[in-house]
């Protein structure tokens, strides 16, 4: 019961700190289109690996990329891992150039045993972020454009193991609003907001599996796979006119139910881990993930017909999108000198990188991205908990057509509580 009551009370505690501040929004024009730009649940300490994960199972280190991964926690151990960052963002278009600065909650996690061969996790994480704000001028005016929201994921995990095979599965809650505003402002007078909200409500499955083969006493190699169906998302999308000058509210011109209309896609990750641990601890791991979003539906809006032409065409308020298949490519280290040195030598040293063919296709033309990151695991004195310290940069652009190039440069932060909440202490 006291055990429930802990786990009670940090669950209380996770929703207040994440109602309060919120997922990460990023800062960056591409996320106004589709539902933004999408995580790929990776902690600071991934991160720092390059965002590798499908095939990690070391239990020391949270890792909601791959559910089956939950299984290796030690039977007396509870996870509890809350990661942040700060993301300077340079960005390039044309002879146009300018800086911004964000950043803010990432994600929380915690995992726990179940028993011998069984664990789970639950936790927050981010699906897509959306945040964005520029303008231009229109004939006659100007017209501002911003965007704020994302989605995000609530889950539940369970895994089990049995000899070298291990396999699970999260359950999540999707929810969260995206809000694309348009406020056009004329010469003469007024200014008139037209706003879009995409409201998901929706739940999703990852199922995953581990397979680890002992190569030698002190190494083994780990074969890890994940994989997230075709589902529609569920939710509703609605448009809305308003005045602003005017005292009148503003005035619904759209709204359709998301089902059957917009859809998530396959999702496929492998991923292969090498770890060698004795004296030292070495850790190297490559991933390749697919999703296909040319087979998921990005529906348009369209206004509701005009009783007094009903055999007029239909206005198109809000324009559908087609996607590409998302592709991402990962390759990251891990190495700690010693196990049982000196302070400097129990550090765990990180590299990483990868390279992303992302889903948004804007006016024919594919996005990319890529980057590198490093960072370091900070041993605390009581050597259970690790507050993982990492430094990351990013390059994303369009092509063919270079439409805006950026370049981000993000400082993460995650600590990682390791308590033995399960350990009855013998009274002497």
């Amino acid at each position: 019961m006291k055990i429930f009551n802990r786990i009670s009370a940090v669950v209380a505690v996770v929703a207040a700190i994440w109602a309060g501040a919120g997922a990460q929004n990023v800062t960056t024009p591409y996320s106004m289109y589709g539902y933004g730009i999408l995580g790929d649940n990776a902690t600071s300490m991934q991160r720092q690996m390059g965002g590798v994960g499908f095939a990690m199972n070391n239990g020391r280190q949270i890792n909601a990329m791959n559910p089956a991964s939950y299984a290796a926690i030690d039977s007396l151990t509870f996870l509890f891992d809350l990661g942040a960052d700060v993301s300077m963002l340079w960005q390039k278009e044309g002879s146009a150039k300018e800086r911004s600065v964000g950043g803010g909650l990432d994600y929380i996690t915690m995992q726990f045993p179940i028993c011998k061969y069984m664990g789970g996790s639950i936790g927050l994480l981010p699906y897509s972020s959306v945040g964005y704000a520029f303008g231009n001028e229109i004939r006659h005016g100007t017209r501002e454009n911003q965007g704020t929201g994302g989605i995000n994921q609530a889950y539940l995990g369970l895994s089990g193991r049995y000899a070298g095979v291990a396999l699970g599965f999260n359950i999540s809650y999707n929810f969260g609003n995206i809000t694309n505003d348009v406020y056009s402002m004329p010469e003469s007078s007024g200014r008139t907001l037209f706003e879009h909200v995409m409201k998901v409500r929706d739940w999703n499955i990852v199922v995953g599996a581990q397979y680890t083969a002992r190569l030698s006493k002190d190494s083994r190699l780990t074969l890890g796979l994940t994989y997230s169906p075709k589902k529609t998302l569920l939710g509703t999308s609605q448009a809305t006119v308003q005045e602003l000058s005017m005292e009148s509210g503003p005035d619904t011109v759209g709204f359709m139910n998301l089902k059957g209309k917009y859809y998530q896609p396959h999702s496929y990750g492998v991923g292969l881990n090498y770890t060698y641990e004795k004296a030292y601890r070495l850790m190297i791991e490559a991933d390749f993930a697919f999703q296909q979003w040319s087979k998921a539906k990005y529906s348009a809006m369209y206004a509701d017909p005009d009783p007094k032409n009903p055999n007029a065409d239909p206005k198109v308020i809000f324009d559908g999108m087609n996607f590409n298949n998302r592709v991402r490519y990962a390759l990251g280290a891990e190495v700690v000198p010693r196990l049982r040195g000196n302070y400097g030598q129990r550090i765990s040293y990180r590299i990483g990188g990868f390279y992303t063919h992302d889903y948004l296709r804007i006016k024919g033309n594919s996005v990319r991205e890529y980057g590198v990151g490093c960072g370091v695991g900070l041993p605390t004195p009581e050597g259970k908990t690790i507050i993982n310290l990492g430094v990351e940069w990013r390059h994303r652009d369009a092509y063919p057509q270079n439409l805006i190039s950026e370049n981000y440069l993000n400082v993460t932060l995650g600590v990682n509580f390791n308590e033995l909440w399960f350990w009855k202490r013998k009274i002497k």
